[in-house]
């Protein structure tokens, strides 16, 4: 007797992925309702998620195509709109909405780039200073939702955004610079 082969879309890691998904309207919820310390510890049960996703899909040998293809869009989602958030919240104005834009420009026009490059068999892989500037957004955006509390996590979190675009920016120019003979 034959049993149908378990589903690839329900492994630990894309399970992860769509959890982490799910939780993002409850940390907005959160932030708009005033509740930034409950608002940062699931944020930060997400930004582990986003990290144990990949690690174990990897170690588990669980790499499938719907978590190839979800976790880098549920991380641009996750990115934009909590950015979009903190600028509609006012805890990003003035000067730092220029962070937001240059964030979120390279992560459409990385997104554009994969999506034009992929049918012709053309990897844009992920750099180790991508992963860096991951790691440095996270940690403004925690520092963020937090900062109405002390204007030290505030400044933290603007500094941190800020070197992030400069990152985000500096790996959107090797991604271009390495793919533009494909583009031409």
């Amino acid at each position: 007797m034959q049993t149908e082969p378990t589903s690839t879309i329900f492994t630990v890691p894309n399970v992860l992925t769509m959890a982490r998904i799910a939780l993002l309207p409850v940390i907005i919820i959160l932030m708009y309702a005033g509740f930034g310390w409950a608002a940062l510890l699931i944020y930060s049960i997400c930004a582990v998620t986003d990290f144990l996703d990949g690690f174990l899909a990897r170690k588990l040998n669980a790499v499938t195509p719907f978590g190839t293809f979800l976790d880098p869009i549920a991380d641009k989602v996750f990115v934009a709109l909590l950015l979009i958030v903190m600028v509609d919240t006012g805890q990003l104005d003035g000067i730092f909405i220029l962070p937001v834009l240059v964030i979120l420009v390279r992560e459409f026009l990385i997104s554009g780039l994969r999506e034009f490059l992929g049918p012709k068999d053309v990897q844009v892989p992920v750099t180790m200073i991508a992963k860096w500037k991951t790691t440095i957004q996270m940690l403004a955006i925690g520092f963020l939702i937090v900062g109405y509390v002390h204007i030290g996590l505030m400044i933290a979190g603007w500094a941190l955004i800020t070197a992030a675009a400069g990152i985000t920016a500096y790996t959107g120019y090797i991604y271009l610079k390495a793919s533009w003979i494909h583009l031409q």
